[in-house]
């Protein structure tokens, strides 16, 4: 067995990649949590389609009202699509996604969970507890998977922890 690419289960560092798999403090911290919400709109394409890592994308006026005081780059939280009714962990890219080369800065969710349907229109819920890493430009499509797949690894230790999985039961899930 290669242990040399396996973490460290006394460490909060990836041997490999060097990133830590916990990122930010031990309870959401302002100005967490943020809690966004709005209809799911199409995006690129790309996502599930080139990536293999399917995307909901936040509307334009959503990312640009709510989430304009953050900085871009990548975070975690919990989102929910209304009429599924469960929350779920989700790593969400803000920011331009300079491998693509966009032209608007977009809200980019993955909702951790493999979804038989798309739900376009459909009401999501998104809570956003903490920075994960700065947006980045990439030489090959295969690093831009190799590092979402990273922060999703992040994302899933991250919320492990209790003050995390509180924000699970806030009420702006069950608001109906």
């Amino acid at each position: 067995m290669d242990t040399q690419n396996k973490p460290d289960s006394d460490s909060t560092t990836d041997v490999t990649s060097g990133r830590p798999l916990v990122v930010g403090p031990p309870q959401p911290s302002p100005p967490y949590p943020i809690f966004v919400s709005g209809p799911v709109v199409k995006g690129y394409g790309r996502g599930g389609k080139q990536l293999g890592i399917p995307t909901a994308n936040l509307p334009e006026h959503t990312v640009d009202a709510a989430l304009q005081n953050i900085p871009i780059g990548v975070y975690y939280g919990w989102a929910q699509v209304i009429g599924d009714g469960v929350v779920r962990p989700m790593v969400m890219s803000l920011g331009w996604n300079p491998y693509f080369k966009n032209q608007k800065r977009s809200g980019e969710v993955h909702i951790i969970h493999g979804f038989d349907d798309d739900f376009y229109g459909k009401e999501m819920r998104v809570a956003i507890l903490a920075f994960v890493r700065d947006e980045r430009d990439y030489a090959c499509l295969e690093d831009l998977v190799k590092d979402i797949q990273f922060d999703i690894r992040v994302a899933l230790v991250s919320l492990q922890r209790e003050e995390y999985c509180k924000i699970k039961d806030d009420l702006f899930f069950s608001i109906s």
